[in-house]
C-alpha cells in the first residue's frame, strides 16, 4: 500500500472539513483513519464500515473548528470496525436518529421518527423481534419527543407501500444525514458535545455483540491489519 508518511504533518492531526488531496492540505477524520490503517489516503477507506465512516465524516464536517480537535482520539477506534451483518448498519442509523430526535427542529422530528420505525421493522424482520438493547434506545428517544411516535406510527400505517419497501443503504444514509445535520443546527448550546457523544456511542454499539446472533458474535467484527511502517 502507498506510504503516506512523507505527506503527513509532523504533529498531531489537525482535522478540517471536506475532502483533501493530501495531508499537507489538511485531513478529515476518515482520511487520517485510512492512513493509520495503512491504506491509500481516502475518506472512504476499507477499514471501516461504510455507514459508520459516513457518520464520522458528517460529524467531522458539522462540528465547529474548535470542537473538531476532540474527535482526533477517536480515529483509531474506527479502524477495523467492519462487518457484513446488516444489524450493524441499522444500529448506526438507529443510534443517530435516537440521539437527534429530542433536540432537532420539529420538521425533522417526524422524519426521524419514521426513520426509527424503519429501523425497528428492519431489525424485527432479521430476528423476528427487536432486541432489548435496540428497543430501549427507541423508547428513550420517543420519551424525549413523545408526540412523534404516535404521529409516525399512524403515518406508516397509512402508507400501503410501506410493507414492500426494504431498509436500504440509502435509507440508512438519509437517516444519519438528517440526524447529524439536525443536531448541528438545533437550538441547543451543546451541539458539538452531542455530535461527539453520538460518534462515541455509535462506535461502542458497533463494537458490541448485543445485536448479533450468538453464533456470529465472535466473528462479525474484524480486527484491523497493522499499518505500514
Amino acid at each position: 500500500m502507498k506510504n503516506m508518511k512523507s505527506d503527513l504533518p509532523d504533529l498531531m492531526p489537525v482535522l478540517s472539513r471536506g475532502k483533501h488531496r493530501t495531508a499537507r492540505s489538511g485531513g478529515c477524520f476518515m482520511e487520517f483513519a485510512s492512513y493509520l490503517a495503512g491504506e491509500s489516503w481516502s475518506d472512504h477507506p476499507n477499514c471501516t464500515h461504510p455507514l459508520l465512516a459516513s457518520l464520522a465524516r458528517m460529524v467531522n464536517d458539522c462540528s465547529s473548528d474548535y470542537a473538531r480537535s476532540r474527535l482526533v482520539p477517536l480515529i483509531p477506534d474506527v479502524i477495523g470496525l467492519t462487518s457484513d451483518d446488516p444489524r450493524k448498519g441499522i444500529m448506526v442509523a438507529l443510534r443517530s436518529a435516537a440521539c437527534a430526535l429530542p433536540v432537532v427542529a420539529a420538521e425533522r422530528q417526524r422524519a426521524l421518527a419514521v426513520g426509527i420505525l424503519a429501523c425497528e421493522r428492519a431489525l424485527s424482520e432479521l430476528d423476528g423481534e427487536v432486541r432489548p438493547f435496540a428497543r430501549e434506545l427507541m423508547a428513550g428517544a420517543f420519551r424525549g419527543a413523545p408526540d412523534t411516535e404516535h404521529w409516525a406510527r399512524e403515518f406508516v400505517s397509512s402508507i400501503g407501500s410501506w410493507a414492500r419497501t426494504g431498509f436500504t443503504n440509502r435509507t440508512a444514509d438519509a437517516i444519519v444525514l438528517l440526524a447529524v445535520q439536525g443536531i448541528a443546527r438545533a437550538c441547543v448550546s451543546d451541539a458539538d458535545e452531542r455530535l461527539h457523544d453520538l460518534l462515541v456511542a455509535a462506535i461502542h454499539d458497533f463494537s458490541s455483540d448485543e445485536m448479533l446472533p450468538a453464533a456470529s458474535a465472535t466473528t462479525a467484527v474484524r480486527t484491523p491489519a497493522p499499518a505500514n511502517a
